[in-house]
């Protein structure tokens, strides 16, 4: 009797072993595969040395991309646009946040929900929250910008809260109170949070709504794609840092 409480201890010991083993592991390739995940549930997608998890379109351009002194640097060398794309390219709902500075004039912004363009048009269609120096303008600068292949691409300046209804037809109100030109910091870092749930999509810089919009069209919506920063211009300049993710369930 006592042999065979023994065994059936030994045996316990033994898979509880495993069991903790195969969690360990686990863990380790979920952190290696999601990041350090943060006491209010933002992963990292930046470890402030290296590009590691992030990749350049056209493949072309490359060496627009680098990091310097814990930064990601955009330098535009050609003309044509650029893009730096997280690898996960099925996001769903989730917010990012981020930290961005242009030193000097440029336009730029962050790619969402974007899947390739195989018609030519652009490297990829998606939904694209527009940034831009001080002084661009507000169909820039805290806009939602609409890179489509086929549909209609609908204005959603700074300011504006827009409606896609099922046929794709539009109704824009005014956000009152939203960010203004005067609260962006020139040629300083600025903070940018993107929250993008279900058919809704809110676009924040250093925390006031700068424009929000509903897609509810039922031809052409696109609920999911991956994450991509952006330059424009030839000869611009642009840097991202602090860049995390929380995904929503």
């Amino acid at each position: 009797m006592k042999s065979r409480h023994k065994l059936v201890a030994i045996l316990f010991v033994v898979l509880s072993t495993v069991g903790q083993a195969a969690k360990t592991l686990y863990s380790e390739d979920q952190a290696e595969h999601l990041g350090q995940v943060d006491d209010d549930g933002f992963v990292s997608l930046f470890d402030g040395k290296t590009l590691d998890g992030w990749h350049a379109v056209p493949k072309g351009s490359a060496s627009d991309w680098s990091v310097r002194d814990g930064v990601i640097v955009g330098h535009g060398s050609a003309d044509r646009l650029s893009y730096l794309v997280w690898k996960d390219e099925h996001l769903t709902d989730f917010e990012l946040e981020l930290q961005y500075r242009l030193p000097g004039k440029g336009n730029t912004g962050v790619e969402i929900r974007s899947q390739p363009d195989v018609t030519g048009k652009r490297p990829f269609e998606g939904y694209h929250a527009d940034l831009g120096h001080v002084g661009i303008g507000p169909h820039i600068l805290g806009a939602w910008d609409f890179h489509f292949a086929k549909r209609q691409e609908y204005p959603c300046q700074r300011g504006t809260r827009l409606v896609v209804d099922e046929d794709g037809n539009t109704e824009s109100s005014t956000i009152h109170g939203a960010l203004t030109a005067d609260d962006v910091r020139r040629h300083q870092w600025n903070g940018v949070r993107i929250i993008a749930r279900g058919r809704h999509f809110q676009f924040f810089v250093n925390g006031k709504l700068a424009s929000e919009f509903t897609d509810n069209a039922k031809l052409g919506r696109l609920d999911q794609g991956a994450i991509g920063l952006q330059i424009h211009d030839k000869g611009m300049r642009v840097e991202f840092k602090d860049i995390r993710l929380k995904r929503q369930p």
